[in-house]
This record gives C-alpha cells, structure tokens and sequence, in this order.
C-alpha cells in the first residue's frame, strides 16, 4: 500500500542520509514529499531530493502560483506520516516554542498526523540540557523521537548525536504507518 510522507531535511552534514531514507521509502512504493529548509541546501541541492522522490522538492513557504494553495496545509492533510531527519537543535527548539516561520516548520504545524523526529548534531549540542529538555518535551506533546547513535561525528571525535542509521528510521516509519493502519 502507497503512503504519502512528508520528509523534512534540516542543515546538517547528514542530509547525505536522508537522500538514502528516500530512496528506501520510494523502492517500498512510498509517495515522498521533501521539505528542505534554506540551511540543508547547502549540504544537498533540491535536484539531488526530486530525482530520487520523482516529487517537487518544497523549499519556500512563498511560491509563485496562479493557483494560490497554502502548501504546507495541502501538504500535511494528505500526509500519512511526517518524519524530520536529520532534525537540528535550532529546529527541535522552535518546534517546542511554536515558532513556525518556514515551511518545514509550518507543515510541522499544520499536520495532524504522526511526526518522527531524528536528531542529528555534535555531542556537545545534543547532550545540552536546553536540547534534552527540548526532547523530553517533544516525546510528551507525542512527537516520536528516533534517538541518534554513538559513532564518528563530523568534528572527528566518537560521541553521540550522529543521525540514525537508514534502516532504523525506514524501519520506525514502517512501524508507525503499520499501528495507523491497524488503528484505523
């Protein structure tokens, strides 16, 4: 069964990762939309997500459209499922404040549908108690946290807050979709 997912990708050098999870998602029939904010650009072009997902890449709130469609809300009404990974601390911590000033974060806002998020930092971030209380108060609002694992991270020291492994998470979101199915 084909199931419409809402990857968000945040500015970290594991958005490599995510490219995978995509194409994971695809071969298993998925409908994938991409959802990039302006920093995970930098590490992996929009081309790089749409030839993998055969879907537009979402990368603004604002678009220029004849048909005005609020993207975001479209968007998150048709999801099945919403994961962001890698997830920053910058966006965990306005997800917990409610801030919602891009698209990712306003789909976020907008959907009623589980969301997944990855963590992916340096261990010095995520270890933070402002990012671990950030957390702790995602899992209690119902987020799902994929906690990230120990291993080389990008500064060359062994710690944790390096982003999930591909078959963990394509895993996790087999596992959420398979529950909203046998809830329904």
């Amino acid at each position: 069964m084909s199931n419409n997912i809402i990857l968000g990708v945040t500015g970290s050098i594991a958005v490599y990762k995510a490219v995978e999870v995509v194409s994971s998602l695809v071969k298993q029939g998925n409908r994938v939309t991409v959802i990039m904010t302006s920093c995970a650009q930098r590490f992996v072009t929009p081309v790089t997500f749409q030839t993998i997902s055969k879907s537009k890449v979402i990368t603004d709130l604002f678009v220029d459209s004849e048909n005005y469609d609020p993207e975001h809300v479209a968007l998150a009404e048709e999801a099945d499922l919403m994961i962001v990974a890698p997830a920053t601390a910058n966006f965990i911590g306005k997800v917990v404040s409610g801030i919602a000033d891009d698209a990712l974060t306003c789909t976020v806002m907008a959907t009623r549908t589980p969301v997944i998020i990855a963590p992916a930092m340096n261990d010095s971030m995520y270890l933070n108690p402002i990012v671990q209380e950030n957390i702790k108060k995602l899992k209690k609002l119902g987020y799902i946290i994929i906690e990230p694992e120990e291993g080389r991270l990008c500064t060359g020291r062994i710690g944790v807050g390096r982003l999930a492994s591909v078959e963990k998470i394509v895993s996790v979101i087999k596992g959420e979709l398979d529950k909203k199915r046998d809830n329904k």
